[in-house]
């Protein structure tokens, strides 16, 4: 009779801890979700996500880009008025970096809901409303009627009227960014609301500085 073969005791060992890792991965924490999936079962991000993605998201994570993406939109339709209506140098200049910046941002977190399986919100869905389907207010946005307003001022006025509608939208930004600190659970969501925090405080202190001046 053959004698089966002894399989060492560390094999043993070392495959039912990768069998564990395997089955723990798999499982999601209350509330959260892996991307392409929706009961937190494990999935690989879709080809042409967001590189640095981590697959682990909950809903603040959604909710964050969601309602971030059309709140920095608008700071940037506000930045492009002020490339033909400012007259100040210094509001050019931050206009152009909040341009720059929250462009950028955007671009990131619509990458994060293509790879998390979520819509996007479209382009020019209105001023001051949430998403479709969130029932979360964004602070800060500007009504149409100030939209136009901005759009109807030039030089000092405009100046004034930006800095002045700026800071509060950036307010809006600073507190949806520190829910999303609160409650979120990815990673990179995470990071990005850290940055918005510091470098949104850091733009309203310089706003203020400005309008001061004005």
């Amino acid at each position: 009779m053959l004698t089966p073969p002894v399989v060492p005791r560390r094999a043993v060992l070392a495959g039912l801890a990768v069998t564990v890792t395997v089955v723990l991965a798999g499982c999601g924490r209350g509330g959260e979700y892996s991307s392409g999936t929706d009961h937190g079962a494990a999935a690989t991000v879709p080809a042409g996500a967001a590189a640095g993605t981590t697959t682990t998201f909950n809903d603040a994570d959604v909710t964050f880009a969601q309602t971030m993406v059309p709140h920095h939109r608008q700071a940037v339709e506000m930045a492009v008025l002020a490339q033909t209506r400012a007259e100040n140098t210094d509001v050019k200049a931050l206009a152009d970096r909040i341009r720059d910046t929250q462009q950028s941002e955007i671009d990131t977190m619509t990458g994060w809901l293509a790879a998390w399986g979520r819509p996007a919100p479209m382009p020019g869905a209105g001023h001051g409303t949430s998403p479709p389907g969130t029932a979360h207010p964004m602070p800060g946005m500007l009504s149409d009627a100030d939209m136009k307003s901005l759009a109807d001022a030039r030089g000092t006025a405009f100046d004034q009227q930006f800095l002045t509608m700026m800071i509060a939208h950036h307010q809006g930004a600073v507190t949806m960014a520190r829910e999303e600190i609160a409650k979120g659970s990815n990673a990179d969501a995470k990071a990005l609301a850290e940055r918005i925090v510091t470098e949104q405080q850091a733009e309203i202190t310089a706003m203020r500085d400005i309008l001061s001046r004005l």
